[in-house]
């Protein structure tokens, strides 16, 4: 999902719900902390999304933007209206969110803003999330030093248990921390 695209659905999101601050907690979170992410980390075509003053609001942008809407077949992509029990990421990770200002459409009043999961955060929830393409974009991350390795190691220990393994995060990490510096240093 490119840059404008992000933004449309964000601005979207605001005009449906009402609510001009939307929490990102999906992959494209990654919006928030890297102004051109790789295009490895860019391949799904929703954002997970909800407002943070009123999240139960995430119901309404899910019907008028979501998965086979209108606005989805029009476009192409669409919002996923979540709560913010989904994401399950390092403790005190609400006090991190990157704030993205996102440019007003034609009628909004008010500039809507992205706060997005910040890169260390959302690469740990995708770790725990554990399917193949989480571990791809924890892999491009770390290959393209969107994050440090050490702080990532360090933030495991405060992934909630359960539904975190801990444990695994942490060795699974380790493999793909391993695996990137021999393909940096040329011996893999």
């Amino acid at each position: 999902m490119r840059r404008e695209e992000f933004e449309h659905v964000i601005a979207a999101a605001a005009i449906v719900s009402g609510e001009p601050e939307i929490v990102v907690i999906g992959s494209q979170a990654i919006h928030g902390s890297v102004s051109s992410p790789p295009e490895g980390m860019l391949f799904s075509m929703e954002v997970d999304v909800y407002p943070l003053n009123a999240p139960e609001k995430a119901e309404e942008i899910d019907g008028s933007l979501g998965d086979g809407s209108q606005f989805h077949g029009t476009f192409g992509y669409y919002a996923h209206g979540v709560g913010p029990e989904t994401a399950v990421a390092p403790a005190g990770w609400e006090g991190r969110l990157a704030r993205v200002e996102i440019p007003a459409r034609v009628g909004q009043a008010v500039k809507p803003v992205a706060l997005c999961l910040e890169a260390h955060d959302l690469v740990l929830a995708k770790c725990v999330a554990g399917r193949e393409r989480d571990w791809d974009f924890a892999s491009e991350a770390v290959a393209a030093r969107l994050v440090d390795s050490e702080e990532l190691l360090r933030r495991v220990g405060d992934l909630p248990e359960p539904p975190a393994d801990g444990g695994q995060v942490r060795k699974m990490l380790e493999n793909i921390l391993t695996r990137v510096l021999r393909r940096n240093d040329g011996s893999g």
